[in-house]
């Protein structure tokens, strides 16, 4: 048996998939940051290839300023929920940096599409969708989101069902 972030005892769960399935199942992810002593939140569409979450955002948003010049950043994933028994999210902390254009952005880039079809919606049929086309439309750069530290949160194991995954 393995101990949860609670200290109690709990069964051997796949934690990495089922992380992993949360992410790829939901579509929100709401970053946090600050300066001084001014929190700060931000929901942003995100696709994720593996753990690391990647997102566009305008790089003059307060949650870019803010996350590359403390460094760091927490974000929190959460499922709908109607009762305490449906509660499944998750946390982390990490970093955020620029992707710069190359094969980590293209594959970003195409996971994206696929994941938000509709993306393709406010480009004219004739134009290349590429990094450079989002970034024009939107006047966005691509970034993504690293955790150092996540935790999986399921009340459907049982109530209060919280424990970190290892991301390595």
């Amino acid at each position: 048996m393995d101990k949860s972030a609670n200290g109690k005892p709990s069964e051997k769960l796949d934690l990495k998939g089922l992380t992993e399935s949360l992410l790829a199942e939901q579509s929100t992810l709401t970053l946090a940051t600050s300066q001084g002593d001014t929190p700060w939140a931000a929901a942003v569409y995100y696709v994720n290839r593996g753990f690391t979450l990647y997102f566009f955002s305008d790089p003059a948003s307060r949650h870019i300023q803010e996350s590359l010049k403390n460094g760091r950043a927490s974000g929190a994933i959460s499922v709908p929920a109607s009762t305490w028994k449906e509660i499944r999210g998750i946390q982390a902390s990490g970093i955020i940096s620029l992707v710069p254009p190359g094969l980590e952005s293209i594959q970003s880039l195409r996971a994206y599409l696929k994941k938000y079809p509709f993306t393709k919606d406010f480009f004219d049929s004739t134009q290349e969708l590429n990094l450079s086309a989002m970034m024009n439309r939107f006047k966005v750069r691509l970034y993504r989101f690293q955790p150092s530290v996540l935790y999986y949160l399921d009340n459907h194991i049982r109530f209060g069902f919280r424990e970190q995954v290892e991301l390595a």
